[in-house]
């Protein structure tokens, strides 16, 4: 059985991707886990741990929030100083949350775990909708990582990537299919004791499962703010459409 390690944040993009590794491709899973410092990574880092004990996984809990204080300091996510805007992605002042190339920093040292552990797969658990606004979730960088990680360790370290395609209403009817436990997920960039159901990682999770005709199972401050944001339908494509578009990457 191959081994994979799974670059988990305990939202439902990530811990759906461990389902999915786990039981359509049959890959032995490891989730790593970065605290970068941001507001919501205790809330996070509690979510990986329920879903690693449930499915009986060993977590690598890495702590890079030292380091990352000084180069992410100014993303809305870090910084204590910056409110954590509300809205929708598309909307401008959603730029705030971006944390400079976090991808291209966490692929690259999950990487290196993978080298030194002698593991030869690693995933992350990027999606459509993140392609707007954060360059380092795009198919084009995405694949440019591949590239890079493939040559740069002896063609030992081989990058999975198989939402890319996917938007987030797909992942979670996905994760219905997996029976992912998405009342243990957390997502909220705001890292209180409920979602606050008004950032953008909120809305987005909430339309996902509105465009399901299915009820988000956390606890949200405001559970009906997204309606008045969403103004388009999103397509779901069928979960055996699904699984033949995620295969392939």
């Amino acid at each position: 059985m191959n081994k994979i390690l799974v670059l988990s944040s305990g939202g439902i993009d990530s811990t759906t991707l461990v389902y999915y590794f786990a039981e359509i491709e049959n890959f032995e899973v490891q989730p790593v886990f970065f605290n970068y410092g941001s507001k919501h990574n205790p809330k996070e880092i509690e979510s990986v741990k329920q879903i690693c004990n449930i499915l009986n996984l060993e977590l690598i809990n890495v702590d890079i929030s030292e380091l990352t204080s000084t180069i992410w300091s100014n993303s809305a996510l870090i910084n204590e100083d910056r409110s954590i805007p509300e809205g929708y992605y598309t909307q401008e002042n959603m730029s705030q949350t971006i944390v400079p190339f976090r991808n291209g920093v966490l692929i690259s040292l999950v990487s290196s775990i993978a080298e030194n552990l002698g593991i030869e797969y690693v995933g992350i658990a990027v999606h459509s909708g993140d392609h707007f606004i954060y360059p380092d979730c795009r198919p084009n960088f995405i694949q440019v990582m591949k590239y890079a990680i493939y040559r740069g360790t002896e063609n030992n370290i081989k990058l999975r990537a198989p939402f890319v395609y996917l938007n987030k209403a797909e992942i979670v009817k996905l994760g219905y299919f997996l029976r992912v436990p998405y009342e243990l997920t957390w997502s909220c960039y705001n890292g209180r004791d409920k979602h606050c159901g008004r950032c953008g990682t909120c809305i987005e999770r909430l339309e996902s499962f509105h465009f399901n005709n299915l009820t988000d199972p956390v606890e949200y401050e405001d559970r009906e703010y997204f309606k008045n944001i969403i103004t388009k339908s999103m397509k779901v494509r069928s979960v055996s459409e699904i699984l033949k578009l995620s295969s392939s990457y």
